[in-house]
């Protein structure tokens, strides 16, 4: 601990150094997926636990990140007789046991620091682990001052670092030549100290090393939604994350180790990273590791998170270090209309099964909106909603309550990410959707309710559920689809396109359902096949589907617009340019009004915003741009997987639900609806 900050910096010291012990214990569920190749991690930690998915992804993508700099480091200084590589904040991190074990330390010495009491910690399990002790060639030389382990190119030393003067000294003492090319390196370490402390230590090492590269890995973007959780998140752990208020992006982090020195910095995010830079079968490899089902909170993380590099000195600093980045080309940034002001929706009465994701939200009547399925909270606690809820609106205020079953012996199965399609005044079809990614086998399911519904009160609406018995197979199992009624030759058709299922990660396939039948009809679609997608967005428009978007198999999100055109006994495949074109997008929701295309939320790769609300005109094509003004919420408004309703007369839009599973920072789900008058936009197109 720093000599004079008190209590309190010693419990945020601590704090800080419990991120090391959930960091090592997620690193080691990472390499033990199979994602990271490390055998040293399992001797640093002695809880055993798988983690999700999401974090491990996370874990790796960031090892990969690291390590493309390490490796990037050592073949540029390779032609020198010394090289030097300082970790600052090390923890039980076991980079200098893999660099050594696979033979890339030559003439070079690793040197870790950390608080003294996990540097204590660390050394300790070095000694008495013969494989770690064996590694650095012995049990090591006699400790002393900050030294908490000394072997012949490995260093071990117990200083904070916010006292930058104490650390010189350790590392001077510990045989440290500046002369040398040397690599710092900090992954989420500098964030937790106070911004002028670690302001100072950039400018230090500047200053100190003539030959330099630093390597910073850390969160950005505080100001969005999932920003404001993350934070959030930290806060609560006592771990204060420092830097984000004054460099937010990666542009301010760039400016700020130029300002402090360095000759050249590059930096992107880890979206950017993981598509540039890990090779395509690389990427399928790891996709297929596990079952996976996060996309959303996995593109949102990696766009909250970023890899620099800043150097000096010219063998270092002719080649920026993401500069062969080819497989990655970003948009055009959006250009940004105007805003659109959200409100939180009046409900009467207090019902749980509004917070939710992966639901599906329908008209079932003007003003009535029936919702099923999806994850959320019920009864104090996360799980799969079986309950169906409806809203009504009364007046200016909306009331929701439970539906009734009918038949209480068949019974909602909990399901998400499926669809559900009005079909007439009195039922609408299920199709699809998922209990995990694993259990799939879901068929369709009618929902009947009574022709001339008039409830007032929510608690009175019932439903049947009903089995049907289709005439043959229909579309195999899958989830993230779309079904969009089509019309061909005067016959109504549903039609089911893309998705994923336990198999496919990306499903391109399509049929048509026959509504009154219940069976599956071949009909001849003419034009070029479209690129396989799920999470995308398909609406009903003039008898045939506009398909916007969605994420496809390289796990990218998709900028096209199609519209299956009827086309005498079949329909054609056509696309529908916008100006500008869209930005790739997925997870939105979509409606069609007086020949507009609205597309409300999502997840596109731009770090920098989050999407709104697009406005395309379908017969001009011209796209624009709309930002929702969260200013009356008093809480973060997560904007995918979420549902949406229109209402055409009051030109207005509902959203319900929506959020997820962020990371390691804890579930978000919105706690209310939200209402979005678009009476403006529509009107001044």
């Amino acid at each position: 601990m720093g000599r004079g900050r008190g209590r309190r910096g010693a419990a945020r010291d601590k704090a800080v150094q419990g991120t090391n012990d959930s960091s090592i214990v997620s690193k080691f569920s990472t390499a033990a997926l199979g994602y990271i190749q490390d055998s040293f991690l399992q001797y640093f930690t002695s809880k055993r636990c798988r983690r999700a998915p999401l974090i491990h992804r996370g874990y790796y993508v960031r090892a990969r990140a690291v390590d493309h700099c390490v490796q990037e480091f050592l073949l540029l200084s390779q032609g020198y007789s010394r090289r030097q590589i300082i970790s600052f904040g090390a923890g039980f991190d076991s980079l200098y046991f893999r660099l050594k074990d696979m033979g890339l330390l030559n003439r070079t010495v690793v040197y870790e620091v950390d608080f003294p009491s996990v540097a204590n910690r660390k050394a300790a399990l070095i000694k008495g682990i013969k494989d770690l002790a064996t590694v650095v060639g012995g049990v090591g030389e006699r400790e002393s001052g900050a030294m908490s382990f000394a072997g012949e190119d490995y260093k071990l030393l117990g200083v904070d670092l916010s006292e930058l003067s104490e650390l010189e000294q350790a590392l001077k003492e510990a045989g440290l030549d500046p002369e040398v090319p040397t690599m710092l390196l900090a992954e989420v370490v500098l964030t937790y100290m106070e911004i002028s402390r670690s302001d100072a230590l950039i400018q230090w090492a500047a200053q100190h090393f003539p030959c330099a590269q630093f390597v910073l890995y850390e969160q950005m973007h505080p100001e969005d939604p999932f920003g404001q959780i993350m934070q959030q998140h930290f806060s609560r752990l006592n771990s204060v994350l420092h830097a984000l208020a004054q460099y937010p992006d990666c542009e301010a982090q760039r400016r700020r180790f130029l300002q402090a020195g360095w000759a050249k910095c590059s930096v992107i995010d880890m979206n950017e990273f993981y598509a540039g830079f890990i090779p395509e079968d690389e990427r399928q490899r790891v996709q297929a590791l596990e079952p996976f089902d996060e996309y959303e909170e996995w593109h949102l993380k990696c766009s909250h998170y970023f890899i620099l590099a800043a150097s000096k000195g010219e063998e270092l600093a002719w080649m920026p270090v993401f500069s062969r980045m080819l497989a990655f080309s970003a948009d055009d940034p959006p250009r940004i209309t105007g805003s659109i002001s959200a409100s939180v929706c009046t409900i009467d009465s207090e019902i749980a099964g509004l917070k939710l994701y992966g639901h599906r939200s329908v008209l079932i009547k003007p003003h009535v909106i029936l919702i099923t399925g999806g994850f959320g909270e019920q009864d104090g606690r996360h799980c799969r909603l079986r309950d169906l809820h409806v809203l009504i609106r009364h007046k200016d205020n909306w009331r929701a309550g439970s539906v009734r079953l009918e038949n209480p012996g068949n019974t909602w199965s909990g399901r998400l990410f499926h669809t559900v399609t009005c079909v007439s005044g009195s039922q609408a079809l299920v199709v699809g959707g998922r209990m995990s990614p694993t259990n799939v086998a879901l068929g369709m399911l009618w929902l009947r309710f009574p022709e001339s519904m008039t409830a007032s009160d929510p608690d009175c609406v019932v439903v049947e559920l009903v089995n049907p018995q289709p005439a043959e197979d229909l579309s195999s199992p899958r989830w993230r689809h779309t079904t969009t009624e089509v019309t061909c030759q005067g016959q109504k058709y549903l039609f089911i396109y893309g998705g994923r299922s336990s198999v496919q990660p990306v499903l391109g396939d399509w049929y048509f359902l026959h509504l009154e039948e219940l069976s599956c009809r071949r009909i001849a679609i003419r034009g070029q096949v479209p690129e396989a997608r799920h999470s995308h967005s398909a609406c009903s428009w003039d008898g045939g589907a506009l398909i916007a978007g969605g994420l496809g198999a390289a796990e990218q999100p998709l900028n096209t617009v199609l519209f299956l055109r009827p086309a005498g006994s079949g329909f054609q495949w056509q696309g529908v340019e916008t100006c500008p074109p869209l930005i790739p997008r997925y997870s939105h929701t979509a409606h069609v009004h007086d020949g507009k295309l609205l597309l409300v939320g999502g997840v596109w790769l731009h770090s920098a915003s989050v999407p709104g609300v697009t406005v395309i005109d379908l017969m001009t094509g011209i796209s624009l741009e709309y930002q929702i003004d969260t200013v009356s919420l008093e809480w973060p408004l997560m904007l995918h997987n979420h549902s949406s309703i229109f209402l055409p007369d009051e030109k207005e839009l509902l959203l319900i639900g929506g959020g997820g599973n962020c990371f390691s920072f804890g579930t978000h789900l919105n706690p209310q609806p939200v209402c979005l008058g678009l009476s403006n936009i529509l009107t001044s197109q």
